[in-house]
């Protein structure tokens, strides 16, 4: 009864792992390339930032979920890792050009502003996730 669970576990494991360790490179990327600290924002309490990495977090997992799924090995998973990675920092650049005012506007505690990168980041999350073949 668990024999393909238990020998699927090595395989589980592999993906997992890579798929962590693609999630917090991520976050160490966004971190670096927004001009303040989440970190330190929401340390502080700071909704708008929770919103908004929280946002960017889960539209970045949404597409590294379907490479899991449809990649034969992990290399594959890994490329779409980049892929993802490379959206979701362009979105947030994309945002930051069209919006100059969101980088004052989420340390200043501004909900609005995170909710609307958090959304921007899940919508493009969804749709990276659906393209990947």
């Amino acid at each position: 009864m668990f024999d393909p669970v238990i020998s699927s576990l090595p395989a589980f494991a592999g993906y997992f792992a890579t798929a962590l360790a693609l999630l917090v490179v991520f976050v160490v990327l966004y971190i670096f390339v927004t001009p303040y600290s989440e970190l330190a924002l929401i340390r502080d309490g700071n909704t708008a930032a929770a919103v908004s990495l929280g946002g960017a977090v889960v539209g970045y997992a949404l597409p590294i979920a379907v490479a899991v799924v449809t990649s034969h090995n992990i290399m594959t998973m890994v490329g779409w890792g980049v892929v993802a990675c490379v959206v979701q920092l362009l979105v947030y650049v994309v945002a930051r050009l069209a919006l100059p005012q969101i980088n004052l506007a989420i340390p200043q505690g501004k909900v609005a502003s995170g909710i609307f990168l958090a959304s921007l980041s899940l919508g493009i999350g969804i749709l990276n996730a659906g393209c990947i073949a």
